[in-house]
């Protein structure tokens, strides 16, 4: 009799407990619905963007070239070994990259494409463009504001420029805080579990391999990275970043150009889609161009991380003689996330054709459209659905390395080098804990501070964009570097 009340308890509790969190996952899906919107976060970002592009006189065109000859001149697979002076103007852009491409530039690059239509892609280039001019401005101002913390490691990012930047005021140390808080837990703890969920699941699919084999795996690798500290992580970012990079560039462009007979119609469905949706996919599914411009430029935004303050982290600690030497490798950093390997997602599934519906729902979504483009149209089914898999693990991994390291930088900035054991610690659990669990909730905790962050982010440059354009007319000017004649006092 006892036994058969506590079972129903248990089971009751359970179903109490699931209802709990399907509700709770609801809630922040709502919240998440407003916050990257077409009023809050769109706006801000997009308007941060233009505003930078135009006090700086559109420096993502007149820098990019500048940018782009910097990032092959300095390109290396073995650079200088780096340590708490910092790391070399390579590793700090690769390790930047490392965090922008990750599995938003497959799994996202298609919930654009679903939710909004093929204008969605249109824009996520204009967004994309704002947001090069954005991240020019944080590379540089993070250059600025870099300091030592107590155990002598070279750090910077928003939470010094906004501590420092705005005055030392209680407010400022409040939003510095706030800003640490959000990015340890987006990005370091929840951001990890969800990028570990990834590559198990992908795993589990492509080789039948347990979640709980691929968790431990994942666990022991990261941790080893971690322990090795920031000598270790841009030794493996500046290895790994290129190689996955261009590999999948390769194989995508092969898949692009076996479909080149339908390169045209590609063109026209992403052009007649940003201002007339309802011409290509829009009689089945209602899209409008409000919707198309939703989802383009909040999963581009997302993406590419552009005024979300996360890559600064690693564009502070480059070693170089003037901020806009690695504000310039800012702008190349988001045109190759966008325009290279996102484009070339997207740019793989549109030309294979293969996007189906069946009354008002898709036939496939997600990675599965990018595996079935690869399968299809080069490799095979088996050997496709692999390769994918293989190319998810690298971008989820790399993605792992920064977001751990841009945390890493915050409990610096909160605690000293005294947390960083803690912190690693931690970081490895949550890694094997996503790696086992189906975590909805999770994604939107960590689409919740990823937004929230960038609130105090947007406010510091904003407030700081006049040094940005002063340290830009000096470089321009030929004046030498002095960072005193720039930081407040």
């Amino acid at each position: 009799m006892y036994d058969t009340i506590i079972s129903r308890l248990l089971i009751g509790g359970a179903i109490c407990m699931e209802a709990f969190l399907q509700n709770l996952t609801n809630v922040f899906g709502s919240i998440n619905s407003f916050v990257w919107g077409p009023y809050f976060l769109i706006p801000l970002l997009c308007g941060t963007g233009l505003f930078f592009t135009l006090r700086l006189k559109g420096v993502q065109f007149t820098k990019f070239g500048a940018g782009w000859n910097r990032l092959f001149n300095n390109f290396s697979l073995k650079g200088e070994k780096a340590g708490k002076h910092g790391m070399s103007s390579f590793q700090a852009v690769a390790t930047a990259i490392a965090a922008q491409v990750g599995t938003g530039n497959l799994v996202g690059a298609m919930t654009a494409l679903i939710m909004g239509g093929p204008g969605a892609i249109f824009w996520m280039w204009l967004a994309a463009l704002a947001g090069m001019a954005t991240n020019f401005a944080e590379a540089c101002i993070a250059q600025v504001y870099k300091t030592k913390d107590n155990s002598g490691q070279t750090v910077g990012g928003p939470a010094y420029y906004i501590s420092r930047g705005l005055g030392n005021t209680a407010f400022s140390k409040f939003l510095a805080a706030f800003f640490s808080v959000a990015i340890i837990l987006a990005l370091g703890f929840m951001g990890n579990m969800v990028q570990a969920n990834s590559i198990s699941d992908a795993f589990l699919n492509a080789f039948s391999l347990p979640t709980w084999v691929t968790g431990i795996g994942l666990a022991i690798i990261a941790g080893i990275i971690f322990m090795g500290g920031v000598k270790r992580i841009a030794s493996v970012t500046e290895k790994v970043v290129p190689l996955m990079a261009l590999v999948y560039i390769v194989v995508g462009v092969i898949v692009i150009l076996m479909n080149a007979s339908n390169i045209p119609a590609m063109f026209a469905m992403i052009f007649k889609g940003a201002f007339n949706p309802r011409s290509v996919w829009g009689g089945a599914l209602g899209f409008g161009i409000g919707r198309a411009a939703r989802y383009g430029i909040a999963r581009g935004l997302f993406s590419n991380e552009a005024g979300m303050g996360s890559t600064p982290h690693a564009h502070a600690v480059a070693n170089v003689n003037n901020p806009v030497e690695q504000g310039v490798l800012g702008i190349v950093a988001v045109f190759i996330d966008t325009f290279v390997v996102l484009n070339i997602t997207v740019f793989t599934v549109l030309s294979a054709d293969i996007i189906r519906f069946e009354g008002d729902q898709p036939v496939m979504k997600g990675i599965q459209l990018v595996q079935e483009a690869f399968s299809q149209h080069l490799f095979g089914h088996s050997f496709g659905y692999l390769f994918i898999a293989i190319c998810l693990f690298f971008f989820a991994f790399s993605t792992i390395i920064g977001w751990y390291y841009f945390g890493e930088t915050n409990i610096r900035y909160l605690f000293g080098s005294k947390g960083l054991i803690p912190y690693k610690l931690l970081v490895v659990a949550f890694i094997f804990l996503g790696s086992l669990l189906k975590i909805d909730l999770v994604w939107e905790l960590v689409d919740f501070f990823n937004g929230i962050m960038v609130i105090p982010n947007l406010i510091s440059l904003l407030f700081l964009s006049g040094t940005v354009a002063a340290v830009l007319r000096d470089y321009n000017a030929g004046k030498p570097y002095d960072v005193n004649n720039y930081i407040r006092k």
